[in-house]
């Protein structure tokens, strides 16, 4: 199967994201998990691609972000990074591989850049994430934040609901956001919080945002792969717009397989290989051959 073209193999550079939203325009980020997804995404021209944690679900059939575990990240975010020419590759620093300590956090950010190949790292939350952000920056890495939102901490906030929708978790919220800023991120992620909140935020940031479930005032959005292309079956977000309605497309195709396997209708001719002539009449004579000498033995 043949490789879609890239539209530019150009490897995007953090200066170069940046001025996107400095120019006006707005960025464009996908989620993306395994090397078909990344050369599909690197080749329709997203700016970013996050190895999000979000694997986790959509991938490896947890109920939540937080059981993924840090071999996982890796290995996907390696597949990714194989694929993708132009985008900016971006890896999610799971949960449990940056709380315990500074250099905890240095060590598995540099994993995730040296053998994950990743661009940046990403991380939640701003209270003692400043520090393990600040650590990361200092080892050469670039961090990009989260807040609203935040998926490793939703046991603790009490479930997936919208953050920000009172006057003090929204404070809270822009409080977060300029942390981070400070901190040194080069952008920052809002996720689920009212539209309002986001666009005070983005104003009063230098650094871009990244809408999820935040509205249209963020300088750019970002969708998880399987919502974005209608594979999530069950549940899906408010905030999710599909594109495509993918998993019917497949389930259809699946079941169009089983019945003609079963049937016999596949494969036909045109799915299998020929032989030299001759070649056939040659290995029955080989077969009779080796049934001769067995019998003799």
């Amino acid at each position: 199967m043949s490789e879609p073209a890239v539209t530019n193999p150009k490897k995007m550079t953090l200066p170069e994201f940046a001025a996107i939203s400095t120019a006006g325009g707005r960025i464009v980020m996908v989620t993306a998990y395994d090397a078909s997804s990344a050369r599909l995404a690197d080749a329709a021209g997203i700016d970013v691609i996050l190895v999000g944690d979000s694997a986790a679900m959509t991938m490896l059939g947890h109920d939540s972000a937080v059981p993924v575990t840090f071999d996982e990240m890796v290995m996907m975010t390696r597949a990714v990074a194989r694929s993708t020419r132009h985008a900016l590759v971006v890896a999610d620093m799971p949960f449990g591989s940056y709380q315990a300590s500074d250099e905890q956090a240095v060590v598995n950010a540099v994993r995730l850049v040296k053998d994950g190949c990743a661009d940046a790292v990403k991380v939640e939350g701003a209270g003692r994430t400043r520090r393990r952000i600040r650590a990361i920056l200092a080892a050469g890495i670039p961090v990009m934040g989260h807040v609203g939102l935040t998926p490793q901490s939703v046991t603790k906030l009490g479930g997936y609901r919208a953050r920000g929708r009172t006057a003090a978790e929204a404070l809270a919220i822009h409080q977060a956001a300029r942390t981070l800023e400070r901190a040194g991120c080069f952008a920052v992620v809002l996720e689920a919080i009212p539209p309002q909140v986001a666009e005070r935020i983005s104003a009063s940031l230098a650094i871009p945002t990244i809408g999820i479930g935040a509205g249209s005032a963020c300088d750019g959005q970002v969708l998880v792969w399987h919502d974005l292309l209608g594979l999530t079956t069950g549940h899906v977000p408010k905030f999710v717009k599909a594109y495509a309605a993918l998993a019917g497309t497949i389930e259809t195709a699946l079941r169009n397989f089983a019945a003609e396997v079963r049937e016999g209708s596949f494969p036909e001719a045109v799915h299998t290989y020929a032989m030299a002539t001759g070649e056939f009449e040659n290995f029955e004579a080989g077969l009779r051959e080796a049934e001769r000498r067995d019998g003799d033995g």
